[in-house]
């Protein structure tokens, strides 16, 4: 038997006709028709089935032996009873132009049933006229779940409310869904290829780890949350993204080649930062609450005055200071002219520890015009100051300008009001190891504020009588 016979095809250039490296033409079509994915047989004119590859073997059971030179499907690959209709929308497609799809039952060698989805088209002989059928088929399953493949990937990248990007082993995006596109502040098209160093500017070190283990260990069991800073036309934008990671294999090789990872996120910015906010808010209404029940317990109001200032440092401020009005609290007309303030509290500036008293030595502290606690003083509110973004010398500078500690970076005054008077102010101060203060941050301060004005006030009235 011939080589082209074992194959499952007729030989078409004949024996005499070798191919033009010298072989069999016929070798190198068997090749190509048995590597097929997909199941293919061929008619003749005359309806005699030429070519039948090992796809189509590997779902009917009928060799390649078994199944050429039979004429048409009757009887054995299709019921008698249905081979008429069967053979006749096939070999009609000789005769219509282009592809032809349809879908019908075929016999399986040990009397199965097998649905498959078909597309068949002519074959043209040299002077351009039908010599014949070919027939691809597919089982209507497997062509199902290739379809909605396709299409979940169409969609993904289309429709998605997430963002989708696919990257390759460099660790750049190699496709990216419009949602990815605009959550990361380009389009489409000009992402591509691009290192994400240029797209994020914080956070992508982490990222490139999360995708670097993915590719050399596979898909970790659970979403993880990455905080990111992107850059955008409109600026740097600080967004915490719920991200999955899937490594992606080739389908066609016989062991797993990864061709990248494909990385789903969603932006969860606006939940993350409502629970950071409201876990602060527990935290700090805890704080304020324990701090009431401590200095409740302090026999000298001026001590209860430190251990509201000490509870409120918890998580807030590295420093913290309290000073008085000299020579008495002010009422609002008084507040106009020029303010002297005193120390009465401070935290050690060396070891942390608790807040110590200052004294009663009452001697001023040497406040320049315009500093942060006398213009609390003057707006009888709170007041934020900060040394900026400048060299650690300058930042330095700036503090002890200010008669504060040298690594005080960031300051928030709060005013001390009992009894519609100004009784001084107290002085939060952070390093350079935190954020400026912002205004939750100062509504917090004026409620700890409160507090200690109350303590000072009680003490002032204790030292009158």
């Amino acid at each position: 038997m011939s080589a082209s016979r074992r194959s499952g095809t007729t030989d078409e250039l004949g024996p005499d006709e070798p191919g033009r490296d010298g072989s069999d033409g016929s070798d190198l079509l068997a090749a190509l028709l048995d590597g097929m994915d997909a199941a293919l047989c061929a008619f003749d004119a005359d309806g005699v089935v030429t070519h039948w590859n090992r796809e189509a073997e590997r779902i009917l059971g009928w060799s390649a032996e078994e199944a050429v030179g039979r004429q048409g499907l009757a009887g054995w690959a299709v019921r008698s009873a249905d081979a008429e209709e069967v053979e006749g929308r096939l070999l009609s497609a000789m005769h219509a132009p282009g592809r032809q799809v349809h879908e019908f039952a075929l016999l399986t060698k040990d009397g199965g049933r097998v649905l498959v989805r078909t597309q068949s088209a002519a074959v043209r002989g040299p002077d351009g006229k039908p010599a014949g059928v070919y027939c691809a088929f597919s089982e209507v399953h497997a062509q199902i779940d290739l379809e909605r493949s396709i299409a979940l990937s169409e969609a993904l990248f289309e429709d998605a409310s997430w963002g989708v990007v696919l990257v390759d082993v460099d660790l750049r995006p190699a496709v990216v869904n419009a949602h990815a596109a605009r959550a990361l502040g380009t389009g489409r098209t000009s992402v591509l290829g691009r290192p994400l160093g240029e797209l994020l500017a914080q956070g992508v070190e982490e990222l490139e780890s999360a995708l670097q283990h993915v590719l050399a260990e596979g898909a970790p069991p659970a979403p993880a949350e990455m905080w990111v800073t992107v850059r955008t036309p409109q600026g740097e934008q600080r967004r915490c993204w719920r991200s999955g990671f899937l490594r992606l294999a080739s389908p066609l090789a016989e062991e797993p080649v990864p061709l990248g990872v494909g990385w789903l996120f969603q932006d969860v910015t606006e939940a993350k930062q409502g629970e950071q906010e409201a876990s602060l808010l527990r935290f700090r209404t805890q704080q304020l609450h324990r701090a009431s029940r401590a200095a409740a317990e302090c026999e000298d109001p001026a001590e209860a005055a430190t251990v509201h200032l000490d509870f409120a440092l918890a998580g807030f401020a590295d420093h913290a200071l309290i000073d008085r009005v000299a020579g008495g609290a002010l009422t609002d007309a008084e507040a106009e002219g020029p303010v002297r303030l005193v120390r009465v509290a401070a935290t050690p500036s060396g070891a942390p520890g608790p807040s110590r008293l200052a004294g009663r030595a009452g001697l001023p502290v040497r406040y320049a015009e315009g500093h942060p606690a006398l213009q609390c003083v003057e707006r009888v509110g709170a007041l934020r100051a900060s040394a900026g973004a400048v060299r650690p010398e300058e930042a330095r500078e700036w503090a002890l300008a200010r008669q504060w500690p040298p690594d005080a970076v960031h300051a928030l005054c709060a005013v001390l009001r009992s009894r519609a008077r100004t009784l001084g102010v107290v002085t939060f101060l952070r390093g350079a190891g935190r954020s400026a203060f912002e205004r939750s941050d100062a509504v917090y301060a004026e409620d700890v504020a409160v507090r200690i004005a109350a303590a000072l006030d009680l003490a002032g009235l204790s030292d009158e009588e």
